[in-house]
């Protein structure tokens, strides 16, 4: 209940500062006529040669709402066309003849394929930034966390392992031998700023992987590899499918206003491509490539006497967030662009007619 008051606090008075959207999509200066699409190619780069506002990719493509859920599939030697002859631009795809495998002409169309084959599809955001992210646990929801195997003891008295060595675990479900498992260390718990007194969160530390060698009440596991040494009580994850990602930039479909608690990549500061947690997530109305914009958090300007109001540094606006994994309560996001440093504490927010 605490939470739902505060996120309703936010949404009242929060995007008071938020700019309003334009009606009119904006093209980006020298946007082109036509595009072939390359490897290497994102759908946020490709949207922004043509959009000066990258997330309002699903209204130059007019997706409704159920398109936008879905993934957009586009691929290198597609060509999209953008078409301004109804007085506003819209892009159009020429399908590539070696992907669809038609002869002849390809169509002209915005169309979603769906499809549970990624080929060389492009993604929507740079792979290699955010695949630590996506393979390996280092977030987890509370719940999550809990309800992890643990390793339990070792063949002798040692308490830590290493490569080759054998290892017993307990509460594995489904465990099939060869099968491999992630090992990782609970780490600090993520508070929600809003609320101090509501973890929403626990930061882990991955630890290396084990294989199940055979399975049972008590699980003989041997440690494949490993960047730390594994000990009695750390819990074990199934390896996760590696993931793709290519979900359509947008706006959420309601305001959402959050904070960010942490960032990543050796540094208390998040720029470009590094990623930041937020906390807000599935429970908050955050779905795969959700766009929020970070704001500088308010510093409190100094007083030359005690008879000044109190007064603080107005928002700016600091970088474009790209949702790309989500939590019931926390979510990743990569963040695109930056003009300003990123900070735990930070503002992030947007509404579906911000900006």
């Amino acid at each position: 209940m605490m939470r739902k008051s505060i996120v309703s606090l936010l949404l009242a008075v929060g995007f008071l500062s938020a700019p309003a959207v334009a009606d009119e999509l904006k093209l980006a200066k020298n946007a082109p006529d036509r595009y072939v699409v390359v490897k290497g190619d994102t759908l946020w780069g490709i949207s922004g040669k043509f959009l000066s506002q990258p997330w309002r990719w699903p209204e130059i493509w007019q997706l409704n709402k159920t398109d936008i859920k879905n993934p957009h599939w586009i691929y290198p030697g597609d060509v999209i066309v953008l078409d301004t002859s109804s007085g506003q631009p819209r892009l159009k795809l020429l399908k590539s003849q070696k992907v669809d495998g038609r002869g002849g002409n390809g169509k002209l169309s915005p169309r979603i394929r769906e499809t549970s084959l990624t080929g060389n599809a492009i993604a929507s955001i740079p792979y290699a930034s955010i695949e630590p992210f996506l393979s390996k646990p280092l977030v987890m929801s509370v719940e999550d966390f809990t309800a992890a195997p643990r390793i339990a003891a070792g063949p002798d008295s040692r308490l830590l392992f290493g490569p080759n060595d054998q290892i017993y675990s307990v509460d594995l479900v489904d465990a099939q031998p060869g099968e491999t498992w992630q090992a990782f260390r609970k780490g600090k718990p993520l508070v929600d700023p809003d609320n101090p007194k509501e973890v929403i969160g626990i930061e882990v530390t991955y630890l290396g992987d084990v294989r199940v060698k055979r399975e049972g009440d008590v699980t003989t596991m041997t440690v494949v590899n490993s960047r730390e040494e594994i000990s009695v009580g750390d819990r074990l994850i199934r390896s996760p499918e590696k993931q793709f990602i290519n979900y359509v930039p947008h706006l959420p479909s309601h305001a959402i206003e959050g904070k960010v608690i942490s960032t990543y990549g050796g540094s208390t500061e998040a720029g470009s491509l590094t990623t930041v947690v937020l906390n807000r997530g599935a429970l908050d109305g955050l779905d795969m490539g959700t766009v929020l914009f970070s704001y500088k958090a308010p510093r409190l300007i100094a007083k030359e006497t005690s008879a000044e109001p109190t007064r603080y540094t107005p928002p700016i606006k600091s970088g474009n967030l790209f949702v790309y994994r989500i939590f019931p309560k926390v979510a990743y996001a990569l963040v695109m662009d930056s003009t300003l440093p990123i900070n735990a504490g930070d503002t992030a927010k947007a509404s579906a007619a911000a900006e």
